[in-house]
This record gives structure tokens, sequence and C-alpha cells, in this order.
């Protein structure tokens, strides 16, 4: 039998979260040994609270959230014999939906499975994508928006980006080549999906041990314009303007003041290196 820990962060999803923390509570207790209850309100306690229950020894760390609360235990369970389970209650759930797991169900009756995770050079851990340029602005203004809930957020946001687009100068650099270039946007997919579903890293697969890039290359607002409904399907990759390829150590820089973003949350300024560290997560999940 599993001892497990159930970490709530109430806020995600605007307080869904929270209203599922008993059911959630209700349908894990029949099938593990030993069920403790966390409750978070911040993502300072989240960390302290997932770093805590590894500690304990706990055979299962359950998250009830989004991605973001996700991300935080990851940093606790990356490398060690604690599995993560999750259980989707955020905006986008884009790393719940990657490991299989839509409910409370796909814990309990999944199975254990290992993933490739990305390394920062900062040793944060990212289990879907890292981004720079215009998809982490979207991200930052998605982040602040009150309206609405769900993946419309993020369409809206790349709306009202475009009206500040422009490319910058980068540099991207992997363990066989490096190239410069006017650059729009940056996504490295250890899987494919980031945004609530976008899969802008569509071949990402995140047993391989390789990052798959993808670059778009400085353009005008209107060719953005055309490619972004193609993002939904993964036909961008198609675009003469977007550059793809594998690498298992990436580094991006530029004085083009682009945050990274990596599983939606807010790293550091570029430059910034990762690198994919094989089989480092173990999860649940169908």
């Amino acid at each position: 039998m599993t001892r497990a820990a159930l970490l709530v962060c109430p806020a995600s999803g605007k307080g869904r979260a929270a209203r599922m923390a008993g059911s959630t509570a209700a349908a894990l207790r029949p099938h593990v040994a030993e069920l403790t209850q966390l409750v978070a309100h911040d993502a300072e306690g989240t960390l302290d609270m997932a770093h805590q229950a590894v500690a304990d020894g706990v055979d299962l760390l359950v998250v009830l959230g989004g991605d973001g609360a996700a991300h935080l235990g990851i940093q606790a369970v990356a490398g060690t014999q604690t599995a993560l389970g999750i259980v989707p209650a955020g905006t986008g759930n884009d790393l719940a939906a990657a490991v299989g797991s839509r409910s409370v169900e796909d814990v309990v009756q999944g199975t254990r499975k290992t993933l490739d995770l990305g390394r920062l050079s900062t040793g944060q851990w990212f289990a879907t994508v890292l981004c720079a340029g215009f998809d982490s602005a979207v991200n930052e203004r998605a982040n602040a928006m009150r309206w609405p809930a769900g993946p419309r957020r993020y369409d809206l946001a790349i709306l009202a980006e475009l009206a500040s687009l422009k490319s910058a100068p980068l540099r991207v650099t992997t363990e066989d080549d490096e190239f410069e270039l006017d650059a729009t946007l940056v996504a490295i997919g250890n899987t494919p999906n980031y945004g609530g579903g976008i899969p802008v890293c569509p071949a990402a697969d995140a047993n391989d041990g390789l990052f798959d890039v993808t670059v778009v290359e400085g353009g005008s607002r209107s060719t953005l314009v055309r490619m972004l409904p193609t993002l939904r399907t993964g036909k961008h990759t198609e675009h003469p303007a977007v550059r793809t390829f594998r690498a298992r150590e990436v580094s991006l820089a530029g004085d083009n003041g682009w945050i990274a973003y990596a599983d939606g949350e807010r790293q550091e300024a570029l430059p910034v290196t990762v690198r994919t560290v094989p089989d480092a997560l173990t999860v649940v999940g169908r």
C-alpha cells in the first residue's frame, strides 16, 4: 500500500481546487494506506510542503491545482523515488494532459512511468515547455488577466500582444551548432503543449532524451496573424518562417530583454541554458 500526500492549492482555477479538495481526498483514501492532506496558500508554502512531504518519505505526492502548482511539486520530487500525481484544477493543465491525468480517477487507476525533465542552469526543473519572446509576453499578460478562465485567456492575451509585436536578435547554441537570427519567439519543448493545449512543439516526446525546439524567425505582424490559427493544429511548423530542430542542451542569449517562462512560470531574463535529464520524474497517469 502507498503513503500519499494530497497537496491542495486552493487558489488554482479561481477556487476550483478548494471546491474539489474534499471529494479528491475521499476518492484517494480507499486506495492508499495513509493520506496526509496539505493546504498551501502561496507558492512558497506549496514548495515548502512539497519538499517536506518528500522528506517524510511519501510514495506519492498528489497535487490538486494547475500547471504552476504542478511545477512546484516537480521541484520536490524530481530525481527522487516519490511519484507525482496531478489532479488538474487550473487554467491550462498542460502537464496533467501530458502525463495522462484528467481527473482523480486517472491517479487512482493509473500506472507509474518515468518522464524526462528539462533543467535550467539555475537548478529549476521543468516538464513541459520553456519559452521566450512573444509567447512569454503572452504568459505575462495572461497571468495578469482576471477574465476569462481557461484557454481563452491565452487566446485574448495573444491578440493583445500582437499590437506591440517586434522581432529581436537571438543567439541559439546547442551541443552541435550555434546560430544567430532575428526571432519573434522560441519554445523548447520537453512535451508538445503550452498555453492550455497549444502544440508549439508538436513532435516533442518526454521519453526520447531530447528537446524539440521551435523558433519563429522575425516577420511582420500580418505574417504572425496568418500563422496563429495553425498553432492550434501544429501546422505552424510547415511555415517558412519557422525553424525546428532537436537538441539535448540549448542556450538562448540576446540583448532583447526577453523573459523565459517554463511550465507557464516566470523564470529569468535571457541568457538561459537548459538541458535534458532522462527519466528524472516518476508520474502516475494513464
